[in-house]
């Protein structure tokens, strides 16, 4: 099982509550999980529900086929970075890189991000 990150990967879900989510297919335009990150590996990913103010972003983990997605950790969420309790209707979900993860350099050049800023310094002249 790998951590995978990938562009343009997004699917929907009426999955309701707090456990794992049923991927219900790509939107139009993107990659499914299946394709993009594969199976049984890990990835970030964020959970915004149309109309509502719930969201959630975590570390979710693919299962054997990619037909769900456990939510392993998560990181914000609008239920005081706890797991929501998702309500009814349709959800986007999708590949993300959170802020919190990011290692960058700011506007004048100093190493900013989750990591110690040696590792940030280093992958920064690596690039």
């Amino acid at each position: 099982m790998a951590l995978v990150l990938n562009d343009r990967v997004k699917e929907t879900t009426t999955t309701t509550g707090t456990g794992a989510v049923t991927l219900g297919g790509a939107v139009t335009g993107f990659e499914a999980f299946s394709a993009g990150i594969g199976n049984s590996n890990t990835t970030y990913y964020a959970i915004f529900n149309t109309g509502t103010a719930e969201f959630e972003v975590g570390l979710g983990t693919l299962n054997g086929d990619s037909s769900t997605l456990t939510r392993t950790t998560v990181i914000s969420s609008s239920n005081s970075d706890s797991a929501v309790d998702f309500s009814s209707g349709t959800k986007d979900i999708f590949c993300t890189l959170p802020a919190s993860k990011a290692v960058y350099l700011d506007a004048d050049g100093g190493a900013v991000g989750a990591a110690g800023a040696g590792f940030a310094v280093a992958m920064a002249i690596a690039l």
